[in-house]
């Protein structure tokens, strides 16, 4: 189902937008998912909406297949790109597993907040993205996924997660269509 609308009190949470990420090969260009991702992230803010800058720093523990060396990364690798802006009033959360939710303040600080609906955009659709949109509908968040915002790895866990996954979430739309979703239902904060 295409965006119908936007709630009040709408969060953005972008996902793994940061140096050691970016650097990886995607499906789409990088460049301008973090300037689909910078576009939510200044729309929000001129509302007056909350932004979530999330990163990850390690990985869930367990045995799996493919192994991921998280051990040996540069010093820099978790720090978010330098285009996404991050204001003061932004709410940072560093996640050690795929979703945004488990072990970390997400939740509450969002329901503290008096949200009940959440953009997210990202990297990686498959994994860091559709992890966190899976979270948000369990804890009772309306869903809204910025597909122009995101990218994975691979173009065809990508379209899997946009065209199967997604829909049973929530809804999809462009980042312009939410921005004007925003411009509709949204006074924009005075400066």
């Amino acid at each position: 189902m295409a965006l119908t609308t936007l709630d009040a009190k709408t969060a953005l949470v972008v996902i793994d937008l940061q140096k050691g990420i970016v650097a990886l090969p995607t499906a789409h260009p990088i460049a301008a998912v973090v300037k689909h991702a910078r576009a939510l992230a200044d729309a929000f803010r001129d509302h007056g909406l909350p932004v979530v800058l999330v990163n990850v720093a390690g990985g869930a523990p367990g045995r799996t297949e493919q192994v991921r060396r998280l051990d040996e990364l540069p010093d820099d690798w978790a720090d978010l790109v330098a285009e996404l802006d991050r204001q003061p009033q932004d709410h940072a959360v560093t996640k050690r597993t795929w979703g945004a939710f488990t072990g970390t303040d997400l939740a509450e600080h969002l329901k503290k907040l008096g949200v009940t609906q959440v953009v997210i955009a990202g990297v990686a659709t498959s994994i860091g993205v559709e992890s966190t949109a899976r979270q948000a509908y369990e804890h009772g968040f309306n869903v809204a996924l910025a597909v122009d915002a995101m990218t994975d790895m691979s173009p065809e866990a990508h379209l899997n997660s946009v065209t199967r996954i997604f829909p049973r979430l929530g809804e999809t739309g462009t980042t312009r269509k939410i921005i004007d979703r925003l411009a509709q239902s949204h006074p924009r904060r005075a400066r």
